[in-house]
């Protein structure tokens, strides 16, 4: 029997290529994988292309909710955003669909993995780290990195030549990723940062905030322990939730950010993210976790997840420093419990009010009227001891000067 590689399949032109590819340069039996975390309509004929590419097998694997429970909603909690704008999409996605090819290799006793992802990105980087953090003994294969094929028309071309009739076409497009969490574009006018993005055009889950209604829609979300559990008053699964959001949020243009990102592999890079429903999603945990979280904890935490969002970036799921920080992380969400109604209306998120049973504002202390537990003589010594470094130094500097 031939030895068998794993591929990391989604249909697109580089992986169907990379199946003759494989057969002709290995001599090995290709069975494919196909991960879905949430890309919709991507998934259809995709087992009669794999076969007339020379696939032995198709596994299309939905591990959904487990995307979202297991890698979505720790980044959540974490409130982990990459360079104040990238809220992860394809980072967080790509341990999970690594953790589902070793699963996939052990059924298959497979010699090796494969993917697509080029020798530029940071997906090469996240897919490899996961699978050698997992199966260390699994060869790893990434074409880009080996094969003389440079260009969409070549890689079409390999395919007529090894008797492969696909349905693509040399046209330039966008490269973009899509999972239940987001939407990201690369390429085409964005290449280069002087330009505007062709937003009508571009965009594929919303609307540009010029064209989204003139009236605003107003959404609830309660949280227990920082974990999302209803919108709008009905309980669901955070999966659910996240699809809802990414319809109603994608019709008044929220979630549209464009940003020039700095790469694991040493280059900036420039694209456009669609998040609709996880900047809603983000922005209410965050508004909760104000309430509820005291001053040190919510400062320190700040600091936590932004360390969390670079170990994600950069492909470190499975690894001690990203379990610690999640420690952490969940022990600071046993409280966070409580619901958050946000107005959103052209690219905007406005808080129409907080609540939670666990929240740490006083009316009594924060209010302008003078209530029992807060005495406004007491500032005076606070002042007197808060600044008395100040106060030394001042005086010793008016010394030397005199």
């Amino acid at each position: 029997m031939k030895e068998k590689v794993i591929l990391a399949y989604s249909g697109g032109l580089d992986t169907t290529v990379i199946i003759p590819w494989l057969k002709e340069n290995y001599d090995y039996d290709v069975v494919c994988v196909c991960i879905d975390v949430g890309q919709g309509n991507e998934l259809d004929g995709l087992e009669e292309r794999a076969k007339a590419s020379g696939a032995v097998k198709l596994y299309i694997e939905d591990v959904v909710e487990e995307f979202v429970d297991d890698f979505v909603i720790p980044c959540v909690k974490a409130g982990a955003v990459y360079e104040n704008k990238y809220l992860l999409g394809t980072s967080m996605a790509r341990p999970v669909i690594a953790k589902r090819l070793v699963e996939i290799a052990r059924i298959e006793n497979a010699t090796a993995i494969c993917h697509g992802a080029t020798g530029k990105g940071n997906d090469q980087v996240r897919f490899e780290l996961g699978i050698k953090a997992l199966a260390p003994d699994l060869k790893i294969i990434a074409p880009w990195r080996i094969w003389d094929i440079s260009s969409r028309e070549e890689e079409i071309e390999y395919c007529k030549n090894h008797g492969i009739d696909l349905p693509f076409s040399a046209d330039n497009s966008y490269s973009r990723d899509r999972n239940l969490w987001h939407i990201s574009h690369e390429g085409l006018e964005l290449e280069d940062p002087a330009n505007a993005p062709d937003y009508d055009h571009l965009l594929v889950l919303g609307v540009s905030p010029e064209k989204a209604p003139d009236t605003g829609e107003t959404v609830s979300i309660s949280f227990e322990k920082g974990i999302p559990a209803a919108l709008n008053g009905k309980a669901l699964k955070a999966s659910e939730i996240i699809e809802k959001l990414n319809e109603i949020g994608g019709k008044p243009g929220i979630g549209i950010v464009d940003i020039v990102e700095n790469r694991v592999v040493g280059m900036k890079s420039r694209g456009v993210y669609e998040t609709p429903g996880g900047t809603i999603l983000m922005e209410a945990h965050t508004a909760l976790e104000e309430l509820i979280l005291d001053r040190d904890t919510l400062a320190y935490k700040k600091g936590i997840g932004d360390k969390y969002a670079d170990v994600v970036y950069e492909g470190k799921w499975f690894t001690p420093l990203r379990e610690a920080l999640q420690a952490f992380i969940d022990s600071t969400q046993a409280y966070v419990t409580g619901e958050v109604k946000l107005k959103l209306y052209k690219g905007n998120i406005i808080k129409q009010g907080t609540t939670s049973e666990y929240s740490l504002y006083n009316e009594s202390i924060a209010s302008f009227t003078t209530g029992e537990l807060y005495n406004h003589k007491d500032a005076e010594g606070f002042i007197n001891l808060f600044g008395l470094s100040l106060k030394v130094r001042a005086m010793k500097q008016q010394n030397i000067k005199e």
